[in-house]
């Protein structure tokens, strides 16, 4: 068994190539700290999201941590992790999480790669977007709990109102 899974292994190549090449292409500001990370930055309509990738060779795995452009002070964290809770629920891909060490709202989601001879654009590309698509959902429902005093079901229902119609 330990050879089967030592060739998958050895045919994926690094996505992170692929995703170089990808920020240089839409010009996003991005670093290559090392082989196994990424970060970029791009534009969302709430701010600049944070995009770290990190590949693991040894699960072959990429995983996406897209952190949400604002800072949740300690006496709210609380109800920040409540609709954190309320918003996971409600995903079929990736979670929030507000990490214990730091007071930035972080979007994960994690790709297996395995037997597969490395990521493609597309997989690549529906990976960010839906990651920030995720962070544009829901920032305003942090917002609407850190800064507007709302419950997280409050800021739940605020932010993910469905607008029919035109004005």
């Amino acid at each position: 068994m330990q050879g089967w899974t030592d060739e998958a292994r050895s045919t994926t190549s690094n996505p992170l190539d692929l995703l170089e090449e990808m920020a240089s292409a839409h010009e996003w500001a991005f670093d290559r700290p090392g082989e196994e990370d990424l970060v970029a930055e791009i534009a969302g309509r709430w701010g600049n999201y944070r995009l770290h990738f990190s590949w693991s060779h040894d699960s072959s795995a990429l995983q996406l941590a897209c952190g949400l452009d604002l800072r949740v002070p300690r006496h709210r964290r609380a109800v920040v992790n409540d609709l954190l809770m309320l918003a996971n629920a409600r995903m079929w891909l990736g979670h929030f999480s507000l990490p214990e060490d730091d007071d930035m709202p972080i979007f994960r989601h994690t790709v297996p790669l395995r037997g597969i001879r490395g990521a493609s654009v597309e997989l690549l590309e529906d990976l960010i977007e839906g990651a920030v698509n995720e962070c544009e959902r829901y920032h305003p429902a942090v917002q609407f709990v850190v800064w507007g005093g709302k419950t997280a079901s409050e800021a739940v229902g605020a932010a993910l109102l469905d607008i029919q119609g035109e004005a």
